[in-house]
């Protein structure tokens, strides 16, 4: 089973693709928000055509969860569902908890993880990538696709039971 995550596009259409051009072929991809909107702290950058990436995004098969940045007219140009803060998805043994991680702490998430059954907690937000063990839950932030912190651009793939970073 392959798993793509990605994050924090802020309307880049250019870093977009070339995120779902290097996870190639995935059983699903997650985007755990901030799709379109660049966001007030955020500049707007020389990528940035959110009515174009609106338009790409229109007939790809992605879960999305819903960010601080995004907003119901990036649904309604998107024709996707971006109402959900937070999402369980169950892929047998992997079942990750999904949130865009800046309403609670990582130590709430992983709390609400474990509720849930969950076994890892993805969540975006920072722009900066983290894959680390608590307890018995995994915690993955894939980074950002197109507004990076810490280094090249990012998006993760669960491959073969195992996360790995993809630099774009």
């Amino acid at each position: 089973m392959k798993i793509g995550l990605i994050s924090d596009s802020h309307g880049s259409y250019i870093q977009t693709k070339k995120a779902l051009e290097a996870l190639g072929k995935c059983d699903h991809i997650i985007h755990l928000g901030d799709v379109l909107y660049h966001g007030p702290r955020n500049p707007i950058f020389s990528t940035y055509e959110p009515a174009k990436l609106a338009e790409y995004l229109r007939d790809k098969n992605i879960s999305y969860i819903r960010g601080n940045c995004d907003s119901d007219v990036d649904q309604m140009v998107t024709g996707k569902n971006l109402s959900h803060k937070e999402r369980l998805f169950d892929f047998g043994d992997l079942k990750i908890y999904a949130v865009h991680g800046y309403e609670e702490t990582l130590d709430e998430r992983i709390l609400r993880a474990y509720h849930l059954g969950a076994n890892t907690v993805c969540f975006g937000h920072t722009h900066i990538k983290t894959l680390e063990r608590h307890g018995d839950i995994l915690v993955v932030n894939p980074g950002s696709i197109s507004l990076s912190k810490d280094g090249p651009n990012t998006c993760t793939l669960y491959e073969n039971g195992e996360w790995k970073f993809i630099e774009l």
